[in-house]
């Protein structure tokens, strides 16, 4: 009988190669099996950066998302859609597990953090070994590399989903210390408004690119534009009472 492979959730950090753990590039230098997720016709972000630390050997399994940005939220379908591609994804991966190959799933930032790779665990971790390896998240990335320490003492931190309605960003950022909004993209107008609205503007830092050769960083009140790519974070520092 063959022993059933193990799968492995590994988080390669937010962009910086240097970031991942000692153990992530340990696992990855002799995965037989490497899978990640990615764009069609893209490299995929998380391949990018684990690139240097793959076994030469392995089988990479391409795990192309049926679409990003060009379905709204909203519509019926994505959810259909999402919920088959994870499926086809899990069998993929299972038949590989099945055949006794340990496989390890590539993850930008921390696999449980916003993660695709939690849509696997949760169809796979019933019916084999798992390990998750965490990873540094990019928001912990970027409020280092922006030089603004987030919380201290009882701050409380709120991370906010920048595809929120707007009136619930203000209603989440009213008592909170400190903030943090992933998923900017497309939002960074209706960031500002709940920004403006909550009296944060003046504090908040807007990280492009955080860790990575491109990185931009500006306070939110000097970016007079609504443009922002995908590995966008704004940030709003707590720290505020005396110490």
């Amino acid at each position: 009988m063959t022993l059933r492979g193990k799968l492995f959730g590994v988080g390669v950090g937010p962009g910086d190669p240097e970031l991942m753990t000692l153990k992530a590039a340990r696992v990855l230098a002799t995965a037989p099996v490497t899978a990640f997720f990615s764009k069609r016709g893209k490299t995929g972000h998380a391949r990018s950066i684990a690139n240097d630390f793959l076994n030469p050997k392995t089988n990479e399994i391409r795990l192309h998302y049926p679409f990003t940005t060009e379905m709204d939220l909203k519509d019926p379908r994505y959810q259909t859609e999402m919920i088959r591609f994870y499926d086809v994804c899990a069998e993929q991966l299972e038949s590989q597990l099945l055949d006794g190959k340990d496989v390890a799933v590539l993850c930008e930032g921390d696999p449980f953090f916003y993660g695709s790779f939690m849509y696997i665990f949760d169809r796979l971790r019933s019916s084999f070994v798992v390990e998750v390896i965490p990873g540094v998240t990019g928001m912990s990335a970027c409020w280092t590399r922006a030089m603004q320490p987030i919380t201290h003492g009882d701050d409380v931190l709120v991370v906010l989903p920048a595809t929120l309605p707007e009136e619930a960003l203000v209603e989440r950022l009213i008592g909170a210390d400190a903030a943090v909004f992933m998923k900017v993209g497309r939002n960074l107008a209706k960031i500002r408004s709940a920004l403006i609205r909550s009296g944060l503007l003046d504090r908040a830092f807007c990280i492009e690119q955080g860790s990575m050769p491109n990185e931009r960083i500006s306070r939110m009140i000097d970016k007079t534009d609504d443009d922002a790519g995908y590995f966008t974070i704004v940030l709003v520092p707590g720290r505020q009472r005396q110490r």
